[in-house]
């Protein structure tokens, strides 16, 4: 297709001029001064932002000639990252590198960059140092609880499952455990979980006329825990279907285009009017709709992108016909796909919209401001909000690295990321009671939850419990040196009395799911802006060796389920160790360090309280 028979091919699916399009959409320019330095065990990239970039795409050779070829760090989803700095970990020491990147639009890569080369260093007798420095002296900041905004889970009809579970669990039970965990420990608000329409919540009867009673008792249900629910306007009922035999999941939710578009709008706008009279009409409103799970997906949608859009804006003016009030978005997106063409596709046709959704894995999420700034200055309203309702270490099913340290450090680089360029960055998902490609076969069998059949605490959710932990407002921490803010990153807080540093280690880099020694460091932490005084200091950790379940179900004899005596073991150790270091005395310069090692994976918090 010729670049003009393109434009006119845009312009008349969406009805918005070509040279109108958002910021962020199609190709930018490659960032400048690419710098590479070697580290051990590792290559340390950093360049200049690119003004409207969703994100890069680093590429290397091994060879200056090339070929140059995106770096797959193995996470199985969108290879693209969000920002400098990168850490490729995916290197043997001594071996020289090249390297040149990409800027990342909602269209994909653009033009490379200038080259850069380095060859990693090899291991030392010791771990290699980082400093992460602290300035107390700073007035704290409000830290972004973008973690807390929502959780995934399965759908909330295991809320009233009554068949025996995995392992002999109480599916239902341990299901509303899970989310009330969820809630106690993490402080999360709301849960987003698929299938709305699922048979077993609404039905359709010989007149046409929608009937909510499954629904209800799931809402029932589900909002005893405390939680809000994110109203999933998935999937098809059958009897809506222009081909009901199109399914997906174990449990053939329908994902077909409907047979009749004008009944979609009926459920829609049927389900927002009884969801208010049940529920109250104030509560409702705090409620997000999202339209549809991941249509860019063959598996999900039998449609096109086009039908998406009509799926949406049918959907979107339902639910605000009813109350405008209601937040209503999408796509809800695989791949962090559709965003741009869907916010241009409301912008052309004046469709409301007042959060993208979308979804990425094995990475941190993409910046997705460019598309919505450049939409809000278009049309004169609002912002939408940024909401990634699905995000995790693998998009991949009964995957090892879901049950490892490895996925811990992960989750804290992901969150981090976030905190300055989105409003939600929602894990996938709360627990291991999940159906949709079969349920577990054994306690530890790589499933997505961050608490297993039986909710034990995986690393995962160590993480974002320590997260949590976190107490009064940010304050600046940067780390220097092997791998600083690549490999080894971290947050500070404090309050009144306290100051709070949490500093992991870890990679992008799925090669080292079980480690790598290389890459372990010694990290020392530099406090300034204390007021003299003895300080107690309270450390914790999540490693190989503490806080990880896997390991203790090991040393139990592992297996498939564990015994009545071998759950005691395992609930008796499901804990975060906490250990005393020694105090640390303040001068008059309000200095203090403490030294503290960092495997990686590994994360490692600290605490220091005025005696």
């Amino acid at each position: 297709m010729t670049e003009t028979s393109a434009r006119a091919d845009w312009e008349q699916r969406i009805g918005l001029p070509s040279d109108e399009r958002l910021t962020g959409i199609g190709e930018l320019p490659p960032p400048r001064e690419l710098v590479a330095e070697p580290g051990t065990g590792l290559v340390r990239l950093d360049w200049r932002p690119v003004q409207g970039a969703l994100g890069y795409l680093v590429h290397r050779a091994t060879s200056a000639d090339g070929p140059f070829e995106p770096l797959d760090h193995l996470g199985g989803d969108v290879l693209a990252v969000p920002c400098p700095p990168y850490a490729d970990t995916l290197v043997e020491p001594g071996e020289t590198y090249h390297y040149r990147v990409a800027t990342w639009s909602d269209e994909g890569a653009g033009a490379l960059s200038a080259t850069a080369c380095a060859a990693p260093l090899p291991a030392g007798p010791a771990p290699a140092r980082v400093v992460v420095s602290v300035d107390a002296t700073t007035a704290p900041a409000p830290l972004p609880d973008v973690w807390r905004r929502m959780i995934g889970a399965e759908h909330f009809s295991l809320l009233v499952w009554d068949k025996p579970g995995p392992g002999g669990s109480d599916v239902a039970a341990e299901y509303a455990e899970a989310l009330r965990i969820m809630r106690d420990e993490v402080g999360v608000r709301s849960v987003r979980a698929h299938g709305t329409f699922l048979p077993e919540t609404v039905t359709v009867g010989e007149d046409g006329s929608f009937d909510f009673a499954g629904l209800d008792e799931v809402y029932d249900r589900f909002l005893e825990t405390g939680l809000k629910p994110v109203v999933e306007l998935s999937f098809m009922p059958a009897a809506l279907c222009a081909d009901p035999g199109y399914t997906v999941f174990d449990y053939k939710a329908t994902v077909s285009v409907p047979r009749d578009w004008a009944r979609w709008a009926e459920l829609v706008r049927d389900l927002t009017v009884h969801l208010r009279e049940r529920y109250g009409a104030d509560e409702v409103a705090t409620w997000e709709f999202e339209v549809w799970n991941e249509a860019n997906l063959e598996v999900f949608w039998n449609g096109t992108q086009d039908d998406y859009h009509r799926l949406y804006e049918l959907a979107a003016r339902a639910v605000k016909s009813v109350d405008p009030r209601i937040r209503v978005g999408g796509p809800s997106s695989a791949a962090a796909g559709w965003v741009g063409a869907l916010l241009e596709y409301c912008l052309a046709n004046d469709v409301p919209i007042d959060f993208v959704s979308t979804h990425t894995y094995g990475n941190a999420p993409l910046d997705m401001r460019p598309l919505t700034r450049s939409y809000a200055k278009a049309t004169g309203r609002a912002e939408p909000e940024i909401l990634w309702t699905e995000w995790g270490v693998t998009p991949t099913h009964f995957h090892r690295v879901n049950d490892t340290v490895f996925a811990a450090p992960f989750v804290l680089r992901g969150m981090k990321s976030a905190l300055d360029t989105t409003d939600c960055l929602s894990y996938w998902v709360a627990s291991d009671q999940f159906e949709e490609l079969g349920w577990a076969p054994k306690l530890l069998h790589g499933g997505f939850g961050l608490l297993t059949v039986g909710n034990l605490r995986k690393p995962r959710f160590w993480a974002l419990a320590m997260l949590s932990a976190l107490a009064g407002g940010r304050i600046p921490a940067t780390v220097t040196g092997d791998g600083g803010e690549a490999l080894v990153e971290a947050l500070a807080t404090k309050t009144a009395s306290t100051v709070d540093v949490l500093a992991w280690n870890g990679t992008l880099d799925q090669s080292k799911i079980d480690g790598a020694r290389i890459l372990d460091r010694s990290a020392t932490v530099e406090l300034s802006g204390l007021a003299p005084g003895r300080y107690a200091v309270v450390s914790a950790r999540v490693d190989e060796a503490h806080a990880n379940i896997a390991r203790t179900w090991a040393r139990l004899g592992g297996g498939d389920w564990p015994s009545d005596d071998q759950w005691e073991a395992l609930r008796a150790a499901d804990t975060l160790p906490i250990e005393y270091l020694a105090d640390v005395a303040v001068g008059a310069d309000g200095t203090a360090s403490v030294t503290v090692e960092v495997p990686m994976p590994g994360i490692r918090s600290l605490r220091l309280t005025r005696r």
